[in-house]
This record gives C-alpha cells, structure tokens and sequence, in this order.
C-alpha cells in the first residue's frame, strides 16, 4: 500500500514538472526570507540617490547652468563686492554727475556721481542678508508650525491651520508693512516683517508633506518593527518631506528680495547713503526722462536675480516629477 502512494506521489510531481508548474518550495524555519523584503524608499543610491540624481540631471541644462552661475555671482558679491569693483560706493564726484552706462562705468552713474554698478553690488549686500534672515524666519517658523499641524493631526491641527489661514488671507507685503510700522524702520525689522508674511506658506507646504508621508507603507512598517514617534519622525518623515519644501525655500528667496526691495523703495529700508536696491531704484524716480539708467540698471539687476532663483526652483520642481 504504501509503495503504491510513492509511486502516485512521484508520478503527480513530474506531471506537475512537464508541465512547468512550479511546486512552492518548503524552506527552513528560523531563516529570513530576504528575497520577500520590501526594499526601503531610500535604498537606490543610499539615502541622497534622490538629490544626486536630480542634481546630475540640472547640470546637462545650459539655461540651468548660466542661472547658477549668475546666482552665485550675486550670493559672493554680496559678502565680497570689493571683489568686483574699485570705486568707492559713497564717494561722491559731481565732475561724472549722471554719466551714461560705459566701460569706465557699467551702470553709469548717479546724481552724486557715484559709481552704480558699484553701489548696486554694496546694495546686494543688505538686501540678499536681509533676504538669509528673512527666508531663515521662514523655514524655522513654518517648518514647526507644518510638521506639528500635519503630525499630531486633530484639534492641534485645526487651531494651527485656523491661524495660518488668517495670515494666508492677507496680503504678504499687506502684512510685511503693516509689522514694519510696528517694529520700526532699518533692514533688520524689514526682514523680520518680511519673513513673518511668507511663513504661511511653508507651514502649509510642509503640513501637506507630513500628511502624505505619513501614511506611505514603510512608516507603518517602521512602527509595526517597534519604532517611536520620534524616530519615525525625524528618520523617515523629515528626509522625504524635504523636496517640496526645499523648491519653496528657492522661490521665496526670490519673493522675499521683491518685497525688502519694495519696503526699501518705499523707504521703510536701510537710511541714505548706504546702498540697498530698493532705495537705489527709487533714487532714479525724479531722473526717468534725463538719466533713466539710474533706476533702470538697478531694477534690471534685482529682475535677472529673481528670474534666476525662479528658473532654478522651476527646474528641480520638474526634474523632482
């Protein structure tokens, strides 16, 4: 009897063989199935393949590059413009009062007869660290208030985003004017009040992100593998929330230089002499029609920054898709 069950047994698996169906093989208890393991969402290329990747797909573009390079240009004028220039950018001299961009002359020159591609570089100083600090008020605040809201959820989330929406409905520099009153005039309450008008839109921004990370796969295996909140939060949640972020970081540099150089023009920023691009633009007004290179050369400047910054956010946001 039991002879005849083999031969059945033996007869059943190579039927089963010819006709390529695989039979599930029995494997040894107490042994990981490692080939069943999901792979982690940061494995290909460690943990920056994501960013090095992006990052190599940005340099094969020439409009990427020429923007990146001019951005830098700006970042080390900004805290090194004797670099770039020998004039004095305070030094008055009649004799060249309102001489016409030239090689003597890039920008040509003022109504004192001061240098304007100097001035307009020593501008970039307080203006683009008036940009840093405001930006860094940005990140700092949103980022608390977005991952707070997005990760405790609940009551927490609904007082937090009331409060956000209340900011969202009204108008940036509305809001940025309103807290320079308060807080007085000079370049440090500017960006102060500047960074407090674009929080709204990183909390927002990150608070999404939290939300839609939280509820990927690997974080609910995280915590099934015994992992806390905390470690949930800044291992897996923080590192792959950053993109988003990071594209808005790029353009609201750019908003925040628009609105320092408004404040500035509207002569909320630093006092005369010193040179900031919003008082150097509004030092042309009353030479429109004689010397329009006073306000224009400057407007230009602060325009091919902001364009710059746009196109460089742009370009990760669709390389990041």
């Amino acid at each position: 009897m039991t002879e005849k069950l083999k031969d059945r047994i033996d007869f059943s698996s190579s039927s089963v063989g010819a006709l390529g169906i695989d039979l599930p093989v029995e494997r040894p208890v107490g042994r990981e199935d490692h080939s069943l393991t999901p792979p982690s969402p940061t494995a290909p290329g460690g943990r920056w393949g994501p960013l090095r990747n992006t990052v190599a797909k940005a340099v094969r573009r020439p409009l990427f590059m020429i923007t990146l390079a001019f951005i830098i240009f700006v970042g080390v004028s900004a805290f090194f413009p004797s670099w770039f220039s020998s004039y004095d950018p305070y030094k008055t001299a009649p004799a060249d009062r309102l001489e016409a961009p030239s090689s003597t002359h890039l920008f040509g020159t003022d109504e004192m007869g001061r240098d304007l591609w100097t001035r307009t570089l020593y501008g970039s100083t307080l203006t683009i660290q008036a940009a840093l600090i405001a930006l860094s008020i940005a990140i700092v605040a949103g980022l608390t208030l977005g991952v707070v809201s997005g990760f405790f959820a609940g009551i927490t989330d609904s007082v937090i985003m009331r409060f956000v929406d209340v900011l969202l409905a009204i108008p940036g520099l509305l809001l940025a004017l309103a807290i320079v009153t308060a807080l007085g005039f000079g370049t440090v309450p500017v960006a102060i009040a500047v960074g407090i008008g674009i929080v709204p839109g990183f909390a927002r921004t990150t608070r999404s992100e939290v939300l839609r990370v939280k509820t990927l796969p690997y974080i609910e295996a995280a915590r099934a593998g015994g992992a806390s909140w905390s470690r949930v939060l800044i291992r897996h949640i923080l590192p792959n929330s950053w993109g988003p972020v990071a594209v808005l970081a790029v353009l609201d540099f750019g908003v925040a230089i628009i609105s320092i150089a408004a404040l500035s023009f509207l002569g909320f920023g630093a006092a005369p002499p010193k040179a900031e691009w919003g008082t150097l633009v509004s030092s042309g007004r009353n030479f429109l029609v004689t010397a329009p290179w006073v306000s224009l050369m400057p407007g230009l400047f602060i325009a091919a920054t902001v364009l710059s910054l746009n196109h460089i956010a742009k370009t990760f946001q669709e390389l990041e898709r």
